[in-house]
């Protein structure tokens, strides 16, 4: 049933299929591929809005189509309980993104203030863990992994939803009419800008993303596909295929990621239809983070500094170069504390408007 839907979706999409990105070639921002198949320079912006294309389409052909109903559900926001704390609320609230019949739980803070305005909001993803929201809303888990209740606590908005099979969100991913929990993940978490655009104190136009591990990659699947995030970070979330655990991807393969990496191309980096750099250079202008530790055991370095060094001629070709940054701490799977602080300043500094 899937494989139907997803052909009758990929027949009626916008996106052109037959753009997909060359394998092997995902690491390589230089060219584009031009309306008669062949590959030329990029040396405009022009010219980098057709690779960009082509990087969408390759993610969807591993990820499935993203959804783009006429009428999205609506998102009927609930508030279950209310906690008041010294500088902001924290709000347990429940709301649809794609079913009238499924809800996502999610930990909303709102900063206490005298101040009338708007404020920039974070949407805050947390990582592989079972207690989901909990963790980023300080409720448990890795105290260096509070960030929704810190940034909220240095005045932003932040939401902080459950990952589908993680918290209160149970989900059956052979059952759904997605082809990746990873695409579930990011239609969800669209839904997510739209409800935080509809906040009455939040700063439409000044909305970012942060996430550790599955939390970062998430960040960035979903900052590819959704413009009105301005700017992400993304701790210990991604490296070159090719580089993690050494171009063996069986971990990106399971249902709650992408089990067409595993059932189309055969686990091979060489044959996956997008990479990490192009993803990262699709960003530009907008700011991006990385925080990527040296002894991360997951996502090895090397390809996250490949990654940044391919996308920063992108950057430049926007005249964007300082919205693009990494940052390399001497620790492991983890997102420390003045790593932390870097990246609330980056928050800051790109979603603040005087």
């Amino acid at each position: 049933m899937k494989k139907i839907w997803f052909l009758l979706i990929c027949l009626s999409s916008a996106i052109s299929f037959a753009e997909e990105p060359r394998p092997g070639s995902h690491h390589d921002l230089s060219w584009f591929t031009a309306t008669n198949g062949e590959q030329h320079p990029i040396r405009t912006l022009a010219d980098w809005q057709l690779r960009k294309r082509e990087i969408r389409a390759g993610m969807q052909l591993a990820m499935g189509p993203l959804s783009k109903p006429e009428t999205p559900v609506p998102l009927a926001m609930e508030v279950l309980e209310t906690h008041p704390g010294d500088s902001f609320v924290r709000l347990k609230i429940r709301y649809q993104t794609d079913s009238p019949e499924r809800w996502i739980h999610a930990w909303l803070f709102r900063p206490k203030t005298d101040e009338r305005g708007k404020r920039p909001a974070v949407l805050c993803l947390h990582q592989t863990t079972g207690i989901g929201k909990g963790e980023p809303a300080g409720l448990g888990g890795n105290p260096n992994l509070h960030y929704a209740a810190e940034l909220a606590a240095r005045g932003f908005v932040t939401l902080a939803p459950d990952y589908p099979s993680f918290g209160e969100y149970e989900y059956d991913f052979a059952a759904d009419d997605y082809i990746s929990g990873t695409m579930k993940a990011i239609y969800d978490n669209i839904r997510a800008v739209d409800l935080l655009q509809s906040l009455d104190d939040v700063d439409g136009e000044g909305i970012g993303c942060i996430g550790h591990s599955l939390g970062g990659h998430n960040t960035m699947f979903t900052m590819a596909f959704e413009p009105r995030i301005k700017a992400g970070v993304s701790c210990c979330g991604f490296t070159r295929f090719h580089k993690y655990y050494e171009g063996k991807l069986q971990g990106w393969t399971s249902d709650r990621y992408m089990p067409r990496i595993r059932t189309e191309y055969g686990n091979d980096p060489d044959q996956v239809p997008f990479d990490f750099p192009e993803i990262v250079a699709s960003f530009a202008p907008r700011a991006f983070l990385a925080v990527a530790p040296e002894r991360d055991s997951n996502f090895e370095v090397s390809g996250v500094r490949d990654c940044i060094a391919a996308a920063l001629p992108i950057y430049r070709l926007h005249e964007r170069e300082h919205a693009l940054r990494a940052i390399y701490p001497d620790a492991g799977h983890d997102f420390p504390e003045a790593s932390r602080k870097i990246a609330y300043e980056f928050l800051a500094e790109h979603l603040t408007r005087e």
